[in-house]
């Protein structure tokens, strides 16, 4: 997770999702021309996956993994390795911030402040929300340099210059002030007007709120980092579409999105509810990889989409929010009750608390980082069995996994996968595939049915 992240998923914490919208839009992989790289972008079938009467799943897996050479592993392995103390930095810098707002008085002295500039509550909590919003990204500013720029230049996933990286950060911090903004408002108003039962209907509210955030995303946020238009290659289009179709999804357009403007990696997504639901590829997807490749990333997409993940993901977050709230409002009452007068905070309705909700939603979701790497893993997973059925391109999705390993550990231990991968890892994606190769080649029987089913080339 990044210091950004932490920021804002850290006010998502207490807020408990304002932040979600930006995180969405961050996350868009992003200009420029893109770097060597000696990663396979030609669909390549080893001999030892080629379809045939003696294939074996763990040669076809170990196959399409000596592919990757032996530096470029390397590399991914120690910048998603780096990755791990990051989380724990993040963790320990946003512990510190909050602590430096609350023991300086530096958060009772912007309440006082905003009080001073209105009476009119709404306004004090907003005007205090923008205040805390720039302290604190000032405060861990150098961090988010390294890790949001230095470092990914360092591993040669960005290309961003840091002029327009800059320009990305401050349209991150209004996005994060007016979706804070509106969900901080909310929620102090209800803490003020039901203070025995807050955290009920905050919990209620953050879940609604992040839904909506979800829905509006797609067409109101992602534009604000990125251009999005219509992609009008048939020889792409096509083969997407009719997939979107047979398998239930109604879409008439698929979308391209100018990621490389900002990094090397390659994504897809479908996303959106109802009339805002889009289906988008990164133009590095479209520059570096095969037909087949795009099609699998395509069909694992669609597979988050027909599964309902988006509302599932809801239930299972929600009542990790509703949990969060309620512990929230213990820890908040113990808290204040040990320290609120050297903290100069009156109580749970004043603005003042929020850098405690940070600090107590911070360890919360710390905490429970393996628990929630599990729950999204879980359903990467099913959305990857998904797409491979749906695109019949094993192969295709077998490379898509080595693209990503440009990125991540492709063979990590079962615990370090447990507690850090919010993905399956890429060793267990490309065995997955060449399960599937295997087990539809017995289905099919004929070498030119193995064929048709993409399990040759």
């Amino acid at each position: 997770m990044s210091l950004r992240s932490w920021q804002f998923c850290s006010l998502l914490a207490v807020i408990l999702c304002a932040g979600c919208g930006l995180a969405i839009a961050q996350a868009q992989p992003g200009p420029g021309a893109l770097p060597n790289t000696a990663m396979p972008s030609v669909l390549t079938v080893p001999p030892e996956a080629q379809a045939g009467p003696n294939f074996n799943v763990d040669a076809a897996t170990n196959a399409y993994l000596a592919q990757i050479p032996a530096e470029k592993r390397a590399k991914s392995d120690a910048y998603f390795e780096g990755g791990y103390w990051l989380i724990l930095w993040d963790f320990l810098i946003g512990v510190v911030v909050s602590l430096l707002l609350l023991n300086l008085r530096w958060s009772a002295a912007m309440r006082n402040l905003a009080e001073r500039i209105t009476r009119f509550k709404p306004i004090q909590t907003f005007i205090y929300l923008a205040e805390y919003l720039v302290l604190t990204t000032i405060l861990v500013f150098p961090m988010t340099v390294y890790e949001g720029y230095s470092r990914e230049h360092k591993y040669g996933l960005a290309t961003q210059t840091f002029g327009p990286w800059l320009n990305d950060q401050f349209k991150s911090l209004l996005v994060g002030l007016v979706l804070g903004g509106i969900i901080t408002v909310i929620l102090f108003g209800i803490v003020r007007k039901l203070p025995r039962t807050w955290w009920i209907w905050g919990a209620i509210v953050a879940v609604a709120f992040n839904a909506f955030v979800g829905l509006i995303a797609p067409v109101y946020i992602f534009p604000i980092f990125n251009k999005i238009t219509p992609l009008n290659d048939p020889k792409v289009t096509q083969p997407i579409l009719s997939m979107a179709r047979a398998n239930g999804i109604v879409a008439r357009d698929v979308y391209q999105i100018d990621a490389s403007k900002q990094s090397t990696r390659m994504s897809a997504n479908v996303s959106g509810m109802g009339n805002t639901m889009r289906i988008t590829l990164n133009d590095n997807l479209l520059r570096r990889g095969s037909p087949e490749e795009i099609q699998a990333v395509m069909g694992h997409e669609m597979g988050h989409y027909v599964l309902d993940h988006v509302y599932s993901g809801t239930i299972y977050f929600g009542i990790v929010i509703v949990v969060g709230f309620a512990l929230l409002a213990w820890g908040l009452d113990w808290s204040l009750q040990q320290w609120g007068e050297k903290w100069q905070i009156r109580g749970i309705g004043d603005t003042a608390v929020l850098p405690l909700v940070v600090l107590l939603a911070s360890i919360y979701f710390f905490v429970l980082t393996p628990v929630l790497n599990t729950i999204v893993r879980t359903q990467e997973h099913e959305a990857d069995m998904y797409g491979i059925n749906a695109s019949r391109q094993p192969d295709g999705f077998a490379q898509a996994a080595i693209h990503l390993g440009e990125y991540r550990k492709m063979s990590p231990g079962p615990v370090e996968e447990w507690i850090f991968y919010d993905h399956p890892s890429g060793h267990r994606r490309i065995h997955d595939a060449m399960q599937w190769k295997a087990e539809n080649m017995k289905l099919m029987g004929t070498p030119q049915n193995r064929e048709a089913l993409g399990a040759g080339h």
